[in-house]
């Protein structure tokens, strides 16, 4: 069951803003870190000491998920324990807890990083007992939650291009491919690609370093909800909400099905060839200054 900030709000006479809350909420999200976990650690940074009872009372979880949550955040290394009975449990201060959250991230990733060499030596080891699976021209489908996982696959996409590489989307999901990089990828990779996209002409900048020929504008009539990208025609990914969303709730739909490529394909094509090319961002920009 998960704590909302209303609840927590009504657990002391100590009053906060929800929105405030909630904020501070997405950010230790970032951390790894599930939502009552937050909870319970934004409740005893805020309340002070507790015991476990007191905070399964207040926060209304039950006494074996509490001492679950509480278990993790100590081993976290964000929230303290005296010896005094009964136990009572405090959140470090938040500066050493971001500290503590922010180190043993990075050991985790180091860990990783020497892991891989030693998996993929154990993995060679054992023979397949038939041909690559991975080989297999079978129809896929891949779900992908949250912006780490989908930058991840659009990177792999674009680095394994051959021929052409398709974008569709709205300004939002052009920004954050922008911020992302994906478009100096792209470019990088020496092939041939189009994006549509509804950029207006506060974010034309975007395309400076694009060839313009390369993209056109979206009919304003065309919902902003609609993104995908197509691969060499084998190969299509598509969001499933809004890039707008945070980065945790975006989820994205990744598939090598002839179907679902060909009608992202067509509505691609029918649509390029209805639209208009972007103006010359640097013509623009010279006219403007002849005309002062």
């Amino acid at each position: 069951m998960e704590i909302t900030a209303k609840k927590l709000d009504s657990v002391q006479p100590y009053h906060f803003n929800a929105e405030n809350f909630n904020e501070i909420k997405n950010e230790l999200l970032k951390f790894q870190l599930t939502p009552n976990q937050i909870k319970v650690f934004f409740y005893l940074g805020k309340f002070g000491s507790k015991t476990a009872n007191e905070i399964s009372k207040n926060l209304h979880i039950p006494r074996t998920e509490t001492y679950h949550l509480l278990t993790t955040l100590q081993s976290k290394g964000v929230i303290l324990v005296s010896f005094e009975h009964p136990i009572r449990f405090s959140a470090l201060q938040i500066q050493k807890a971001i500290f503590a959250l922010i180190h043993a991230e990075s050991e985790r990733l180091h860990a990783l990083k020497k892991a891989e060499p030693i998996l993929m030596k154990l993995w060679g080891k054992i023979s397949t007992t038939s041909e690559n699976f991975d080989d297999v021209q079978e129809e896929r489908l891949q779900v992908l939650r949250g912006g780490n996982q989908i930058n991840t696959k659009i990177i792999d996409m674009i680095s394994n291009t051959k021929k052409e590489f398709l974008i569709f989307g709205c300004e939002k999901d052009l920004l954050k491919f922008y911020h992302a990089n994906f478009l100096d990828t792209l470019k990088d990779q020496l092939i041939d690609y189009k994006i549509l996209s509804s950029t207006n002409e506060k974010s034309l900048y975007i395309f400076d370093d694009v060839d313009k020929s390369k993209v056109k504008r979206l009919c304003s009539t065309i919902k902003d909800n609609l993104c995908f990208l197509i691969k060499d025609n084998n190969e299509v990914l598509f969001f499933i909400k809004n890039a707008s969303n945070n980065n945790r709730e975006i989820t994205a739909m990744w598939t090598n099905s002839e179907t679902m490529i060909y009608s992202k394909l067509l509505l691609f094509k029918n649509t390029w060839s209805k639209s208009k090319s972007i103006p010359n961002t640097n013509l623009v920009q010279n006219e403007r200054i002849s005309l002062k």
